[in-house]
């Protein structure tokens, strides 16, 4: 057996198996014993926790909270909205869209770590909205859509199916003669690297004219470690690709100092900064939320000019209508009918003659 089942077979989902590896607080016995959630997480992701501090990062992205039943500005039925599942185009449940030519493509609900943050939350997490996950279905619809030229393969986690699963589902995306991409998005490199093996790189792998590209989610550098440094870089050799999507989580990410680390460890470990997602607005979250401008601020106090611009990502959020960006326009300080004036991070000056069209 794969190491990396052994480990899913070992899930730390009870109290009892958590109690292994941090002091539970009264606030979280509370809220394991009485919520009707699904929660959990590997025993490699749960090592990683402070066990004496609740407000360790990782824990907090991983224990259930009582504040997850306060709920003032999420919206409910947010996957429905979010997903135009209730507008427009019949498709299958596991076609979700917001673009004319790539879709989501929703393979399995299972994960190797239930984030509290989820924005899919309803569906993976609290499990109160039920699809229907039928990889065939799926196929069929996207070879009926000649302007699909992108899929994004997800779920709850997709890298949780089985190599046969996984390395059909790539075969058949190659196969169909308009799809030109085909990403992933997993937390495994982050949660579960030993699913980075060498059957997984031999499916993934080899060249081909539909590559196979991967964006992890990484919200704080102590989830950066040597085996998410091997996971990455054997998926490099194969010709895959690793970015990263963060989500802004208050409390975890969002000063400073937390940020910067994050992106810059990400690069010591070969994963490129994609995405900074704002916390969407999804029910049972609102503790993680942020407000909107603090994103961008992050951006321009901690990383542009403060560190190489590899690390810089693009601040979104992701909607009913797409991704879309959230970044003000921080170093255009003035235009006159002459001149722009531009403002770096230093709060210094300088000038750009204005081009007439």
């Amino acid at each position: 057996m794969q190491e990396w089942i052994k480990e899913l077979q070992q899930m730390v989902n009870t109290r009892e198996k958590l109690a292994d590896y941090v002091d539970i607080t009264p606030d979280e016995d509370a809220a394991i014993t009485t919520m009707r959630t699904r929660w959990g997480t590997t025993p490699y992701f749960a090592s990683l926790m402070d066990p004496q501090d609740p407000a360790c990062p990782i824990r907090r992205q991983v224990v259930p909270s009582l504040k997850e039943k306060e709920n003032k500005y999420g919206i409910q039925d947010y996957l429905i909205h979010k997903e135009n599942r209730a507008v427009g185009e019949k498709r299958p449940d596991c076609i979700a869209r917001q673009y004319q030519d790539r879709i989501a493509f929703t393979v399995t609900d299972v994960c190797a770590n239930y984030c509290r943050h989820c924005f899919r939350k309803e569906l993976v997490v609290d499990q109160g909205l039920s699809l229907r996950f039928d990889v065939d279905e799926g196929l069929g619809w996207i070879r009926e859509h000649p302007e699909v030229r992108d899929v994004l393969i997800t779920g709850g986690d997709p890298f949780i199916l089985s190599d046969e699963k996984l390395g059909r589902i790539i075969t058949e995306l190659r196969r169909i003669p308009h799809v030109q991409m085909i990403r992933f998005g997993t937390r495994t490199p982050i949660v579960l690297p030993s699913r980075i093996n060498k059957e997984l790189c031999e499916i993934l792998g080899d060249f081909h004219r539909v590559p196979v590209w991967i964006n992890t989610q990484c919200n704080h550098a102590r989830e950066i470690t040597e085996e998410t440094a091997r996971g990455v870089y054997d998926l490099m050799r194969c010709g895959v690709n690793v970015g990263n999507q963060a989500v802004l989580l208050k409390g975890i990410n969002d000063d400073p100092q937390s940020f910067r680390e994050l992106h810059q460890k990400l690069l010591t470990v070969r994963i490129r900064p994609y995405y900074v997602f704002y916390c969407e607005p999804a029910p049972g979250i609102d503790h993680f939320r942020t407000p909107v401008e603090k994103g961008a601020e992050l951006i321009r106090d901690a990383i542009r000019g403060h560190t190489t611009g590899l690390c810089q990502p693009m601040y979104v959020i992701a909607t009913n209508i797409g991704k879309v960006p959230l970044m003000p326009d921080y170093y255009l300080k003035e235009k006159t009918d002459e001149e722009y004036v531009l403002r770096n991070y230093l709060d210094q000056n300088t000038s750009l003659p204005v081009i007439p069209e």
